[in-house]
């Protein structure tokens, strides 16, 4: 699919401008802005494809300048506004940083059906014409996707409900809180950078993970006793947003190029950089027995899963509910469409 926003209207200076610009590609350097560092694979795989398609494509007449590590704005929460006001031409971000303004699209966040980032990714694009697309139109969208959150790292086994209850855990996003705590545990928001402290200094006793956390950057095998996994898996989602009147600002050349990547293209190439990095994750694991000396790995039973999986279940009630008191009736169909 393709992602087309439903209200491309343009200030009237702004067709006016537009409307003495001829249609031939001339050279464009598109700005793109992340909060993360330039190792992380978002930069060093997805944006590096990224830019080299749009080279090619354009025969060399449109590239991309890329900004790690916060170089247009530090943090993430504001990275949604950045790429709105035109800070950057494109940004990198995540919808639970800025929840009020993506309330449907976080429904892709709790336990479900889907269990890893290119079954989730491709569940959103399903749904996105007839649910998500209106929480869009302030931008131009290129590509949603998603990191499947299917481990714990912990100072202590997090396997059973008892285990569970009182632990003070990070989860992959502030609205699971409610289900972490229908599960006994003590939901702490934190975030990613604070999180190896959080395990050594006992703040925290566990935080929702994929298994490439293990090992660098942040290297929680080092302040771990318990990696468990078949965990409810929860999934963090991401946008890849860029300005409008940048995007409309461009030629019909370079605008077609954008337009044919946007949608499908983008957002599983973004889904499958998030899976190649939770598979060479799970085979550093296996093939690391010295930096997992000290972590003893634990898989949940199924019975516990079963238990988990009942309780989260009645929680995701209480969410809809509240949804509903916030005006969103349909929480519950939207949920379920995604998790078909």
């Amino acid at each position: 699919m393709k992602f087309t926003p439903r209200n491309m209207l343009l200030s009237a200076a702004m067709i006016g401008s537009l409307a003495t610009m001829g249609t031939r590609a001339t050279a464009e350097e598109l700005s793109v802005a992340t909060f993360i560092p330039p190792q992380h694979h978002i930069n060093a795989f997805f944006f590096d494809w990224f830019g080299k398609e749009i080279d090619a494509r354009s025969g060399g007449t449109m590239t991309m300048k890329l900004y790690p590590a916060g170089q247009l704005g530090a943090g993430p929460v504001q990275q949604y506004k950045r790429a709105v006001e035109g800070i950057a031409d494109i940004t990198f971000g995540l919808q639970t940083y800025t929840p009020a303004i993506f309330p449907k699209s976080i429904l892709m966040v709790p336990p479900g059906n889907n269990t890893t980032s290119l079954e989730a990714t491709e569940s959103l694009l399903r749904v996105f014409d007839e649910h998500l697309a209106d929480e869009y139109e302030d931008i131009k969208l290129l590509g949603l996707f998603t990191v499947a959150g299917d481990a714990w790292a912990a100072t202590k086994d997090l396997s059973t409900l008892d285990g569970l209850n009182g632990a003070k855990v990070v989860p992959f996003a502030t609205m699971t809180s409610p289900l972490m705590e229908q599960l006994g545990a003590v939901p702490v928001q934190m975030p990613v950078t604070e999180m190896y402290t959080g395990l050594s200094t006992g703040t925290i006793d566990g935080t929702t993970i994929s298994p490439a956390q293990m090992d660098k950057p942040w290297n929680f095998a080092e302040v771990s006793t318990h990696y468990i996994d078949n965990i409810p898996v929860t999934h963090a989602i991401f946008f890849i947003a860029m300005n409008k009147e940048r995007y409309m600002g461009l030629s019909d050349e370079h605008r077609a190029i954008i337009d044919e990547m946007a949608g499908e293209e983008i957002s599983m190439m973004g889904a499958t950089s998030f899976h190649n990095e939770g598979e060479r994750g799970k085979a550093w694991l296996a093939t690391n027995p010295d930096a997992m000396k000290d972590v003893v790995s634990v898989t949940i039973s199924d019975d516990e899963r079963a238990k988990m999986d009942a309780v989260i279940k009645e929680g995701l009630q209480g969410i809809f509910a509240e949804y509903a008191t916030n005006g969103i009736d349909n929480a519950e169909e939207i949920y379920n469409a995604m998790n078909e």
